[in-house]
């Protein structure tokens, strides 16, 4: 692949359960990068965030990491990161995409330059293994949605250190959604519009408006979430009695 630009992407999220939208995010994202960009994508990562991010409802981390696990056991690139899980408290996004490119660096781009000191690679971190053996560096790179791009104008949310780190340093795949318009709201942004070469916009023509939102209520209310969600997640889900299912 010399010539190409390595790249991972990192999903940020309660992940709370996951759907089948979180999974398609890295798909659609892998196929418009492939075809309209010098981009090569070589792995996904999906960090759950910490338990004491304070969102309601929210479950504990390891029955997050799991239902992960059994929603990604069908693919063979994209991965769980538990390393955010694993921190004292709630971590921001811009340090979990740190990290991850600083642990790339040392495990990977360590091949490539010889200043970068290489550290050991655990179980894990094992998915890093099959990055090696080219001469291209891997940079990181944030996949979200088109709601996470927009919440960068909410008051006092986002540090504008961490907006221009994100986007001028790391750079944003960003997944549309209906009735959203990010090339507007790049518009109205100087920052956004300062870096915009560095924000991917991806439109899903294949509209799908799964929600972990969604899925809670219908699972509060007995409803069928059968093709929302990974089956092995929902036998999990009802096995552990999670997100008001006791009952059901």
């Amino acid at each position: 692949m010399t010539g190409s630009q390595r790249v991972v992407l990192l999903a940020c999220g309660s992940f709370n359960p996951p759907t089948n939208m979180h999974l398609r995010m890295f798909e659609i994202a892998r196929d418009f990068l492939h075809r309209t960009t010098n981009y090569h994508v070589v792995a996904g990562l999906m960090s759950p965030v910490h338990d004491k991010y304070g969102k309601e409802g929210l479950v504990n981390a390891t029955d997050r990491v799991q239902m992960l696990r059994l929603a990604l056991n069908s693919s063979a690139w994209v991965h769980v990161s538990e390393w955010e899980t694993h921190q004292d408290d709630w971590t921001p996004t811009r340090e979990v995409l740190q990290y991850h490119q600083e642990l790339i660096d040392s495990m990977v781009n360590g091949n490539v330059d010889p200043t970068v000191k290489r550290q050991r690679v655990d179980g894990s971190t094992a998915w890093l293994t099959h990055l090696s053996g080219s001469t291209d560096a891997v940079t990181i790179k944030l996949l979200c949605g088109a709601d996470l791009l927009e919440s960068f104008a909410r008051p006092g949310l986002w540090k504008d250190e961490d907006i221009e780190a994100l986007v001028g340093k790391f750079g944003l795949v960003v997944i549309t959604r209906e009735g959203s318009n990010p090339y507007k709201f790049i518009y109205e942004s100087d920052v956004l519009t300062r870096h915009q070469r560095n924000i991917h916009i991806v439109t899903e023509w294949i509209t799908n408006e799964i929600s972990s939102t969604k899925v809670r209520r219908a699972l509060r209310r007995g409803d069928s979430v059968k093709y929302l969600v990974q089956d092995s997640v929902i036998d999990y889900i009802y096995k552990n009695a999670l997100f008001d299912t006791h009952n059901k």
